[in-house]
């Protein structure tokens, strides 16, 4: 496949959240604290993982509350939340202290890429012990999508695909080995990484043959029932993509650090 490099979304300067111009938010019915709450963490969270809050973004609570359409006390916790999961920091100087969308760091995926990877590695450890029958049929789903991401990194297929496609290779291994406790722990980090892999995944196309090659690899240890070559796997899958990503933020550059 020929090798081609993308330059990703351009970095761009810490500006205000402003609502003039956004799509606009969908009105809801007034709901008690605690769901709102929840679905002020669930929608910011969105907004900055999809890069519709760029990294080093101002966090402005009142434009916040009015572009979600929900009153500041939600909001105000929800952004504390989110600070507290990583995706929000406190700047501070001298003279004032405001809230930013988290910058995008190589020592940041580096070491998000090797927790996600740990973790994936116990599932993958919980799937290679599954009834063999279940194990056929997850191998089977592997495979599928495996092939796809193929087809894709020889020019048959949407380059849009990948990140879906990819996320559901990890998900359904993550789905039959993991137990409640890791699972929510994976659900916590995931959308961590996803962000890095929305912004810098084109530039990485290059790359899906090796990937797909490492995805072989962790199929193989589930085929063969072997637990420890499903984890090692499933680590250094991790390991790589993030040895991938250091690379093209070399050339590119960070987001939001300024």
């Amino acid at each position: 496949m020929k090798k081609r490099t993308t330059r990703p979304v351009s970095s761009r300067a810490p500006a205000k959240i402003r609502t003039g111009g956004s799509t606009p938010v969908k009105a809801r019915e007034k709901a008690e604290h605690g769901t709102s709450l929840l679905t002020a963490f669930q929608e910011i969270r969105e907004l900055i993982v999809h890069g519709r809050m760029a990294p080093g973004t101002w966090i402005v609570e009142a434009d916040l509350a009015e572009r979600l359409n929900m009153s500041r006390t939600p909001v105000r916790s929800a952004i504390h939340w989110l600070q507290r999961e990583g995706y929000i920091l406190a700047q501070r100087s001298v003279t004032k202290s405001r809230m930013i969308v988290a910058p995008l760091t190589k020592d940041d995926a580096n070491q998000l890429y090797i927790i996600i990877g740990h973790l994936e590695g116990i599932a993958g450890r919980g799937a290679a012990q599954i009834p063999e029958n279940e194990r056929k049929e997850l191998i089977k789903g592997l495979k599928t999508i495996n092939d796809k991401l193929l087809g894709i990194a020889d020019g048959d297929g949407p380059p849009g695909e990948i990140f879906d496609l990819d996320r559901n290779f990890h998900r359904l291994i993550v789905e039959a080995g993991a137990g409640a406790r890791l699972a929510t722990l994976h659900d916590a980090i995931e959308p961590q990484t996803e962000r890095y892999w929305r912004l810098y995944a084109s530039s990485i196309i290059s790359d899906l043959h090796t990937s797909v090659q490492e995805h072989k690899h962790i199929i193989e240890g589930l085929q063969a029932g072997d637990p420890e070559a499903v984890e090692i796997a499933l680590q250094n899958n991790w390991i790589k993509g993030s040895e991938r990503l250091g690379h093209v933020i070399d050339i590119f550059g960070e987001r939001g650090s300024w």
